[in-house]
């Protein structure tokens, strides 16, 4: 700490801000930075930005489920009864188009740092104190550079547990997966969170028979109960088999087989393991302690409402601090954090309603309070419900899988919460959040029923669920 006090004091820093990591949370830091004239470097460890989301979580994986819903649709259409079938498509095959969209989205994001005059560093990033950081080049050069603050952004990593071999050639984790290069028949998925249940929708929609673990008592158990009921049930329908309540106690790799034991006695055998329970920040290599941080147990740092660490120089944002773990938020944290710099003083926060977004088959996405949440608080509350096959933009698409439920406060009107199960439930969903985040009166579901939708739209659910809920009062 010494050190860092002799280089904050200094008037020879390389930089105003040095950002580590280049996915959601660095770049959203580092161009509203730039954009008001900050002198920033950014530093990626690997060749290319963009982070884990772009290269092996949120972009990879929605690309994949984007290629698998395509062909579940033509496949089940009607309009092409009589055709024949889709020729049958391996994980291999839709990889190509996940490669594809990750290119475009490298391109484009580097784009932004060379328009926006951000300096790019390639290279391990290491605290050597708290103003300093080393950066150590792919050719074993080695760089010092200094900064009045520091952003670390550096996301996340599959949380691996050392009981398990993840070296042998059958057993995956959500980033090692997108390099599967053989084709399975059958598939265990160890953890039902959203990763989990979003590659048991991929997994199953190319015909691989799948076992998916779940070490709760029910799937995305902070989603409304209903919705969780729902995607269970599809799941189920698709035929993938849900063990609930289980945990793992040993794993044995063969040569062309994974056999996985259950502390319940259960015994499991299939082509491979996909094991995705749990994600872990990364900050081992950083040496935090260095600048004076320490890490918890799952390598995330606390930060304050100014995403400020508790060394008052150094902030940290996305994944690396926890919940709400997700890209779009993190980006908004990168630009928050970026501006508590620039103004301390400045009171901006995070949306208090962060939509989420599950890219299962069929998509869920919520925003708001579930029904348990306003049962728990007292809350006198309402339901209004859509169901997607009665819209005729659905019987068009042949997308009659899905419904949208908005809570409401009885007396007020006051929209509380919005679910939505279904294909593009994502999108929907920002209709209804529009709504919500308006003042003086503005959130109500009355808004729905007295305004004028597209003909025939998905939207149209909100003005059906609107007439439902209020019909339902006395």
């Amino acid at each position: 700490m010494n050190k860092a006090k002799k280089h904050s004091t200094s008037t020879t820093l390389d930089y105003d801000v040095i950002i580590i990591g280049t996915g959601p949370g660095g770049e959203g830091a580092s161009m509203e930075l730039a954009k008001k004239d900050k002198k920033v470097a950014v530093i990626e460890r690997y060749k290319d930005v963009g982070g884990g989301c772009t290269h092996w979580g949120t972009i990879p994986s929605k690309a994949l489920r984007q290629s698998v819903s395509r062909l579940i649709d033509y496949n089940s259409n009607p309009l092409f009864r009589g055709h024949g079938k889709a020729k049958h498509l391996t994980f291999a095959d839709i990889l190509s188009h996940s490669s594809a969209v990750i290119r475009k989205q490298v391109q484009l994001r580097s784009g932004f740092y060379d328009r926006n005059r951000v300096e790019l560093v390639t290279g391990e990033a290491s605290f050597i104190d708290a103003n300093t950081i080393q950066v150590i080049k792919s050719d074993g050069s080695m760089e010092m550079l200094t900064a009045e603050k520091i952003v670390i952004a550096t996301g996340s990593h599959p949380y691996r547990p050392d009981d398990i071999n993840f070296h042998h050639p059958r057993v995956y984790d959500s980033d090692t997966i997108l390099s599967l290069s053989h084709e399975p028949r059958s598939i265990i998925i160890y953890g039902a969170g959203v990763i989990g249940s979003e590659y048991a929708s991929i997994f199953r929609g190319l015909g691989v028979k799948v076992d998916l673990i779940n070490t709760r008592d029910r799937l995305l158990s902070f989603l409304d109960d209903e919705v969780s009921d729902s995607l269970s049930y599809h799941l189920w329908n698709s035929g993938v088999i849900i063990k609930h309540g289980e945990q793992i106690e040993q794993v044995e790799g063969t040569k062309n087989a994974v056999i996985v034991q259950l502390e319940s006695g259960k015994k499991m055998r299939a082509d491979c393991l996909l094991f995705a329970n749990g994600r872990t920040g990364n900050t081992a290599d950083l040496n935090l302690a260095n600048a004076g941080l320490q890490a918890d147990g799952r390598g995330q740092l606390t930060v304050n409402d100014h995403y400020q660490t508790e060394v008052a120089n150094i902030y940290a944002v996305g994944d690396v601090i926890g919940y709400p773990s997700l890209a779009s938020a993190a980006y908004d944290q990168g630009r928050l954090a970026a501006t508590a710099m620039l103004d301390n003083k400045n009171s901006a926060k995070l949306i208090a309603d962060i939509p989420t977004g599950i890219y299962t088959i069929p998509e869920i996405s919520s925003v708001g309070k579930t029904e348990q949440e306003l049962t728990a608080a007292k809350i006198p509350y309402e339901v209004g419900r859509a169901q997607f096959k009665h819209l005729a933009r659905a019987q068009i698409a042949n997308s009659l899988v899905g419904s949208l439920k908005i809570l409401f406060h009885r007396e007020t009107k006051e929209i509380l919460g919005i679910h939505c199960f279904g294909e593009n439930a994502s999108e929907i969903i920002h209709i209804g959040q529009a709504i919500m985040q308006q003042t003086n009166g503005g959130n109500t579901i009355e808004y729905f029923v007295n305004t004028t939708f597209n003909y025939p739209t998905m939207a149209e659910a909100f003005r059906v669920a609107a007439l439902n809920g209020l019909n339902r009062l006395f």
